[in-house]
Order: C-alpha cells, then structure tokens, then sequence
C-alpha cells in the first residue's frame, strides 16, 4: 500500500525528545543501550500523557556539526527512533532532526525507523550559523534523495529562519519572501521561531507566515501553556521543548506536571480526570 505524507491537524502537539549526547560527541557519558531506553521512556511520558507527535534530536550534541554528522551518530539516532516509533505505534507520530542541518541523515533515519517527517535546517536561501556558513540550499539534492532512497512519504518540515544564526545574507527578504521560496522548493511544512532555542515567537511573524504559507505553520520554540491559545489561532502544530523540563530548562529532565499543563491548555481542565 502506498505511504501518504502526513499532515498534522490543527492543534497538533509536537513533544522534544532530546536525546542523550551521542556516541564520540565532547559530553557523550552513556552508551546506546542507556540512549534508547531513555528515548523510549520520553517518548512513553509524553504520548501517554496525549501529545500527537515527538520529535527525536540530538540537542545534547553541543557543539555541532555541520551536515556531517558521522556514522555513530546516523546508528545510534536510527536505534532510538525506532524505539520510539514502537512506543507510538499508532497513537502518535514521529519526526527526526539531526543537527545541525544534517538532513539527508535525518531521513535516512526516518526511513529506517518508520517515522513520519523530518525538520530541516537550510532547506532553502544560506545563513550564517554558530556551526558556520550553510551556504548551500538544501531542498534540491534534499528531494533527489527522498526519492532515490524510496521515502517519499517521509514529510520535510522546514525551519523559515533558523535559529541561532545570522541572517544578514537574506536580509533583503520579507518573511513572506522566505516563506514563498520554501513552499516553491517543496517544504511541506513551515516552522516559525523566535531567535534562539526557548525564546518566543513574534506575534507578527506567525500572523506573516500564516497567511503567506500555503502548507502547515508551526511553531517551533517559545511555547508556554499560557500562550498555546493564541499560537494555535495562526498555526497548526506546536513544537515543545525547552518548557516541558524541569525549571524550563532544555538540559534537564522532562517534567510531568509540566507536559501535564501542555494538554490541559490545549484540550481544558477534563484532560486532567480522563
């Protein structure tokens, strides 16, 4: 049966699974085995508690690389990702990014595992990174590839202007302009944020976005439960990461009551007894 791309509904919640510093990375302490079944417990807190998909990350990689991530990571990230998507079997979906803008490497992953999309950093125009230079756009050798490895149905996510980056070479660009070049190059989805990880959202740039995208907008930091109401009136999907932890500190450890706040702003003060 032929796979179809799939699309997230209006009010998706999309949870951070940040994996544990991968193998050979400068803070890397646990061995596969630990990494996944850490993986597996994340990602059975947050689909448990209702959340409609995770995304799994190699965030504790500091300080990346950039494209080239190195085998021992593409083995140990296709390990835990396929631990996870056994986890959602078909209660959520999952989606895979490899930092920094190793996306080729991410959708092998993807393929592998039996998730469902990717978040790609430099899908389309260059910035200048605290990794360096992403100089090439990524959509064309990108999409040659999802088709040549047969995953087509795997969903590219795209992030409009990434984070912690420079973006002085686009900077006569609206964001409408950005938005537009990334739907004509193929993203599926756009991914909005506010400029560094945990910050919010411009107001502003959703509303641009929104109405300038003709795909999916998601955010993609920044998000609060107090402010989940008003994300939702111009996206379709948001990402959770850093306010899911404890203190809201993306280093540290999911929080249950945290995650729990995520669902009752969403769907109201029953989620809480069902």
């Amino acid at each position: 049966m032929t796979k179809t791309i799939w699309t997230p509904n209006p009010r998706t919640l999309v949870g951070m699974i940040h994996l544990a510093p991968l193998p050979g990375t400068p803070r890397a302490a646990a061995g596969p085995d630990e990494i996944v079944a850490r993986a597996r417990r994340e990602a059975a807190l947050l689909i448990d508690a209702g959340f409609d998909a995770v995304l799994v990350e190699n965030m504790h990689d500091t300080p990346y690389l950039r494209r080239d991530v190195g085998p021992e990571i593409v083995a140990t990230m296709t390990c835990a990702t396929r631990a996870v998507t056994e986890v959602a079997q078909d209660r959520a979906r999952v989606g895979v990014q490899i930092l920094a803008g190793a996306n080729r490497a991410a959708l092998a992953v993807a393929l592998a595992a039996g998730a469902d999309f990717i978040r790609a950093e430099g899908f389309a125009y260059a910035a200048v990174a605290d990794e360096g230079i992403l100089e090439e756009a990524d959509a064309g050798p990108l999409l040659r590839y999802r088709r040549a490895i047969g995953a087509e149905h795997v969903a590219v996510w795209t992030d409009v202007r990434k984070k912690h980056s420079a973006h002085a070479l686009t900077d006569d660009l609206e964001l409408h302009d950005l938005v537009a070049g990334h739907a004509f190059m193929g993203a599926e989805a756009m991914i909005v944020t506010g400029p560094h990880t945990g910050t919010a959202v411009s107001a502003h740039d959703l509303k641009v976005a929104s109405k300038a995208s003709p795909c999916p907008v998601v955010v993609g930091s920044g998000a609060t439960p107090e402010r989940l109401e008003g994300l939702f009136e111009h996206a379709d999907a948001v990402i959770v990461g850093s306010a899911l932890k404890e203190d809201g500190d993306w280093r540290r450890d999911l929080c249950p009551t945290r995650i729990q706040d995520f669902i009752v702003a969403r769907d109201g003060s029953d989620s809480r007894s069902s």
